[in-house]
């Protein structure tokens, strides 16, 4: 534990269908330095659609993982955990302005309003948002998982001898990773290119505004290669890293799967600018993000600023972007983790 302090050390754990990344920071000056990480794949049946299978084959993955992490070893028990983004509802409602005490005891019937399935079958947080509005009400962020995608998670955690401090839906976490002090003064809209799904996040002055998920994903983009070209997933993984979309055989096979990611992307900005307000910039993170033309692709659909996100931004005194050991265009993969490992580390 910290020294005069009553909050345990803990790490972030990002947890997807197919990968298992891990991440400690330590605090250092005003900033932290990133002291643990490591990742490991899962075979596919696992985990699908968000939802484990195996309790037992995940608790040993993670258990061997932890024996494998590079930098220092991790000592500790206690973890902050993502939950999956494709199981999760979020929304911004609006209610009069109150107590927090009375908060907790009406927003479960004001959600119930809204989120898509019973109370009594859920979990339930919220987040009061700041905000300048004069109205005499409030912006209070919600967050619901059904008890039975997450029940599995916690069990899970323990046969692997851990203590989940924390679980949040990955959204939360990659904001808190690449949104400068939490803070953004317009609508910033992030995709989160991932393994096995592929995010949308709206975040806007203190926090999530929306949040949507899609099943394009990196490694459906790896089989369409693999199909297409006759090649082992292998081979089409290499070839995907090394050429990217400047090859004109890649972009040929992959344009059916990319038309369908723009539609979703621009279906997501066209929504949230009708309702809340105009998309100013997007940020990429996540295993896909740097797929070589990924960036000038969405430019030139959408015609938006575009670029990478930058995990470290809250982390690393300006103007570091990376650490020894682990590569600028390796940390994207880690957006989550890092994200979750800042929960873990802050007080």
């Amino acid at each position: 534990m910290d020294f005069l302090s009553l909050k345990p050390e803990a790490f972030g754990m990002d947890i997807s269908d197919l990968c298992l990344r891990v991440a400690k920071l330590k605090k250092r000056g005003k900033f932290f330095r990133l002291v643990s990480w490591g990742e490991i794949k899962i075979k596919p049946g696992i985990i699908e659609q968000g939802e484990i299978k195996n309790e037992n084959v995940l608790a040993g993955i993670i258990k061997e993982l932890l024996t494998k992490v590079k930098g220092e070893r991790i000592k500790t028990k206690y973890l902050i955990a993502s939950l999956p983004e494709k199981k999760a509802f979020l929304q911004v409602i609006k209610m009069p302005k109150m107590r927090k005490e009375e908060l907790k005891t009406a927003v479960p019937f004001e959600a119930e309003n809204y989120v898509p399935l019973p109370i009594e079958k859920a979990y339930l947080d919220f987040q009061v948002i700041p905000s300048s509005d004069q109205s005499g009400r409030i912006n209070v962020l919600i967050a619901a998982l059904p008890k039975k995608t997450v029940d599995p998670y916690i069990s899970c955690f323990k046969k692997a001898g851990l203590i989940p401090m924390a679980l949040e839906v990955e959204s939360q976490s990659i904001a808190r990773a690449v949104v400068k002090n939490g803070i953004s003064p317009f609508p910033l809209f992030i995709i989160d290119f991932g393994r096995s799904t592929t995010s949308f996040i709206v975040f806007s002055g203190y926090s999530l505004r929306f949040t949507s998920s899609v099943s394009v994903s990196s490694q459906k983009l790896t089989e369409t290669i693999s199909k297409g070209l006759k090649l082992s997933l292998n081979e089409a993984e290499k070839l995907k890293l090394k050429y990217g979309l400047g090859d004109k055989k890649i972009l040929k096979i992959a344009n059916p799967l990319l038309t369908d990611l723009i539609k979703q992307i621009n279906k997501c900005i066209n929504y949230y600018n009708a309702h809340d307000g105009k998309i100013k910039k997007i940020l990429i993170c996540g295993n896909g993000a740097n797929l070589k033309g990924l960036s000038d692709l969405v430019f030139s659909e959408l015609k938006i600023p575009v670029e990478l996100a930058n995990p470290w931004i809250n982390i690393l005194s300006s103007p570091l972007k990376e650490v020894p050991g682990l590569p600028f265009k390796e940390s994207l993969s880690y957006t989550t983790a890092l994200g979750l490992a800042l929960r873990g580390v802050k007080k």
